[in-house]
This record gives structure tokens, C-alpha cells and sequence, in this order.
């Protein structure tokens, strides 16, 4: 019999306030008693759930990453082919960027915030681009005989590249650059017609 993991209504709220003001206004900046005020949940609740406020920083980009890992995990679901699941892909990175309240990619600005290799924040950075990297490289290995890997970490940059300047520029010009730089790089990869 497995047993379901029941998870807290305050570390859920907890974790929903997190969410929300880390991406809003970065991971230094929020403190403890914010937080807490926040979520309504003591101090003690806090530290239950998380021995320190950097757990809860881990907590919250592992939570980005699920969210992101769900969304393109319904996009390669129905096994569609690899040029389609990329443009998919791309079509929701360029509606993310233009969403109302985008600040950036949290794993760009969490790097940012969180420089030391070696640090559990930028540890979970790494891990959920590496899984990223892996996922774009397996969808275009099902494209052509060219090796894979140099084209997914083009698509990885022009990506990193959109998430930056779609909150310093034109949003929706910046989705539409970002979409015709994936096109070019398919049209690379993409065997000529017979």
C-alpha cells in the first residue's frame, strides 16, 4: 500500500507567497518577516517547514521547475513529431514572456542572486537547466542525422536571450524574435524535402 505524503496547508501557503514575491521582486530582497506575514504562519511554522530561508528559495525554484517540466511534458505526451514539439515548446516560452506580470526567467535571475556554483539555489539552477538542455537536445535528435546537442544549447541561448529582454523590451516583439530564431535554427535541421 503507498502511503500519500500530506502536505501542510502552511507550507503551502508558504511556498504560494514565496512563489508569488521571489519572482516579483527577487530572492534577497523578500525577508523572513515578510514572508511570514504573508502566508499568516508563524515563524515556527516557517522553520518547521524550512530550516532557513534558502531552503525555501530551493523549495520554490524546484516548484518553478515542476510547473515548467509539467507544460512541456504535456506538450511531448501525445509523442508529436520532434519539429512540432519544438515550435510548441517555443510557442510557450514566447507566451510566458509576454504574460502580464513577466519579470524574467527565475532560474536567470535566482544565478544572478546566487553566483556560487557550490550554493544550493544555484545548485537547483543548474539542475533544472540541464534537465531543460537534455529535454530540447532529446527533440532534436529526432530531427536529422547533425548532432544534437550544438543546436540545443542554440536553442537554450536564443531562449535565455528572449527571457532577458522580454522584460526590457517590446514583449511581444521580442516573442516574435525569438520564434524566428528557433524557425532558422529548424531550418537547419530539417532534411530537404525528397
Amino acid at each position: 500500500m503507498v502511503q500519500k505524503i500530506q502536505v501542510s496547508e502552511a507550507r503551502s501557503r508558504l511556498l504560494a507567497t514565496a512563489t508569488r514575491i521571489f519572482y516579483a521582486e527577487g530572492l534577497h530582497s523578500v525577508g523572513i518577516d515578510r514572508l511570514v506575514a504573508e502566508a499568516k504562519v508563524t515563524r515556527a511554522t516557517l522553520y518547521r517547514h524550512f530550516p532557513g530561508k534558502e531552503d525555501l528559495v530551493v523549495a520554490y525554484l524546484q516548484g518553478v521547475s515542476e510547473m515548467e517540466r509539467d507544460g512541456i511534458g504535456k506538450i511531448l505526451d501525445g509523442n508529436p513529431p520532434a519539429v512540432d514539439a519544438l515550435r510548441a515548446i517555443a510557442g510557450q516560452i514566447a507566451e510566458s514572456i509576454q504574460s502580464a506580470h513577466f519579470r524574467g526567467c527565475a532560474f536567470l535571475n535566482a544565478a544572478a542572486e546566487y553566483p556560487d556554483p557550490a550554493h544550493p539555489v544555484h545548485q537547483a539552477v543548474l539542475a533544472h537547466r540541464e534537465w531543460f538542455l537534455r529535454t530540447v537536445t532529446e527533440v532534436l535528435a529526432r530531427i536529422g542525422s547533425a548532432a544534437p546537442e550544438p543546436a540545443a544549447r542554440h536553442f537554450v541561448m536564443l531562449r535565455d536571450g528572449a527571457m532577458a529582454a522580454g522584460c526590457l523590451t517590446d514583449s511581444a516583439e521580442v516573442g516574435e524574435t525569438f520564434l524566428q530564431g528557433v524557425d532558422g535554427l529548424l531550418r537547419h535541421r530539417v532534411p530537404p524535402a525528397p
